[in-house]
């Protein structure tokens, strides 16, 4: 982003026309122990996308900025990260042997 959109202190770091992305964006940033909120400009009583007034930011405190870019420039977990992570977290799975 050649701009930086501030706003009240925050800084945005993704910037998109739909709540669902903003939100996959802001669960990626907060997985990886950084603090963004949504800034959206929609207009959800009628849910129209028209232009920039319907843009939806990901920000972050400006200290958080630079590591969440890095987070979003990192590439994304492959089918076999993905699968071990979620056996990892799932609750009914059996003990892992101690070595």
């Amino acid at each position: 982003m050649s701009e930086q959109r501030r706003l009240d202190g925050w800084v945005s770091v993704f910037s998109t026309g739909t709540d669902y992305e903003a939100d996959l964006v802001q669960s990626r940033l907060t997985d990886a122990g950084l603090a963004p909120v949504i800034h959206s400009k929609r207009d959800h009583a009628y849910s129209l996308n028209v232009g920039t007034m319907s843009t939806v930011h990901v920000m972050v405190a400006p200290d958080e900025a630079e590591r969440a870019r890095q987070v979003l420039a990192s590439p994304p977990f492959t089918d076999a990260e993905l699968e071990d992570m979620a056996l990892r977290a799932d609750p009914d799975r059996p003990p892992e042997p101690e070595s």
